[in-house]
């Protein structure tokens, strides 16, 4: 089984094809997949598509681009809305210095509220990095020595340095489409120095469809190009792949382990 363990199901495009959009996912062999948070006023429609469907978790979180709209939401909301069952993380939250769709020194304060709802709840933070790889560093070893949190650094495009700042911390990394495009040769070389047992594979559906299908919409039955091409950069089979990479989200979302019985199985194999 895969897991595509970042994707954005509630999006427009696949209002009309979400049935679709699963069944497919099931035939390419994507057993789960978390719908991820870009705005907590939206909590409602992602917890609804969890509890409607067995194969999706759902997360709670504010994206970096909408950092200007959520400023003030306090950790301890973050971690109220968190309590629900199907809801297994906090965010995605980062740093985006790329689009700067959110102040720099907005999208830092709330990036380090939900490192706060991340501590205090156990539950792991996604982040979302992009062209701001020395704040980022900065603000994970800081806060990182008020207190130990469990994160990934999901769609990872960043430099080598974040890659290594982020495993010695302790951090997941997932790898998207991106890692299959090609000129994309860093990134590849990131993934291979990565440990096993810290890397995840994912889609960010519907964005970055990786190659054979660069270019169209993305979805969750396509992580398994990217999980193919991340076999053959660390020099194992698509089988080795599927199989620590989804014993490592059970191992980081602990949440969905508890909830799902192949949890269990996927930790003991």
């Amino acid at each position: 089984m895969l897991v595509d363990s970042h994707c954005h199901l509630d999006f427009p495009d696949f209002q009309t094809r979400l049935p679709e959009v699963l069944a497919t996912a099931a035939a390419a062999g994507v057993g789960r997949m978390v719908t991820i948070s870009t705005h907590v006023a939206r909590f409602d429609t992602y917890r609804a598509l969890a509890e409607a469907h067995e194969s999706i978790f759902c997360s709670v979180g504010t994206h970096p681009h909408n950092a200007a709209d959520e400023p003030d939401i306090p950790a301890e909301r973050l971690a109220e809305l968190s309590v629900h069952p199907r809801c297994i993380a906090i965010g995605e939250a980062g740093l985006d210095y790329h689009y700067d769709k959110s102040p720099h020194d907005v999208q830092q304060r709330v990036f380090r509220t939900h490192i706060e709802a991340a501590r205090t709840t156990g539950l792991p933070l996604v982040i979302h990095a992009r062209n701001a790889d020395e704040d980022m560093i900065r603000i994970l070893t800081e806060e990182m020595t008020r207190g130990r949190f469990d994160a990934v650094l999901h769609c990872f495009s960043s430099g080598e340095t974040l890659a290594q700042v982020g495993v010695e911390l302790g951090l997941y990394v997932s790898f998207s489409g991106i890692l299959t495009f090609r000129n994309s040769e860093e990134i590849r070389r990131i993934a291979a120095a990565v440990p096993h047992e810290r890397l995840l594979v994912e889609t960010d559906a519907p964005y970055l469809a990786p190659v054979p299908y660069r270019g169209k919409t993305n979805e969750p039955a396509f992580v398994a190009h990217t999980a193919h091409v991340l076999a053959e950069v660390v020099g194992v089979s698509d089988e080795e792949v599927a199989r620590f990479t989804t014993a490592n989200f059970y191992r980081l979302f602990s949440k969905a382990a508890a909830a799902d019985s192949i949890g269990g199985q996927a930790l003991a194999s």
